[in-house]
């Protein structure tokens, strides 16, 4: 018979006590979403780039790697904030705040400014 393998990661999993199964679950679907919009911004960038668009291409570019990145950025964030949330609830402490949301929010809405402003 196999060993009894410690969940990864050990620095979420070591200390503190098992959340509650409807808490931990909420976590993971939150994570699941944050994927889901990283999915949707790498999609966007990828398929903006190949679209072609009444705006200089220049702009088309950049924009489209802004929004690849932003992906990416989400993507780790998504992981980092599962995990530190977990982190949190087994050892009885307050989530951490979700302050990256408002940088999705800023830079989403500067790219659909610029576009806006590209069409008129």
């Amino acid at each position: 018979m196999g060993s009894k393998r410690s969940p990864w990661p050990g620095w979420v999993y070591r200390s503190g006590q098992d959340a509650p199964y409807q808490s931990s679950l909420s976590n993971e679907r939150t994570f699941l979403a944050w994927i889901h919009t990283s999915l949707a911004l790498l999609a966007t960038g990828v398929g903006l780039d190949v679209v072609d668009l009444s705006i200089p291409d220049a702009a088309k570019t950049a924009i489209s790697v802004a929004l690849v990145l932003l992906a990416l950025a989400t993507a780790v964030f998504s992981w980092v904030r599962w995990a530190t949330t977990e982190r949190a609830m087994r050892l009885n402490q307050t989530i951490p705040s979700p302050g990256y949301g408002v940088l999705l929010v800023v830079v989403v809405a500067v790219i659909a400014a610029v576009l806006i402003v590209s069409w008129l």
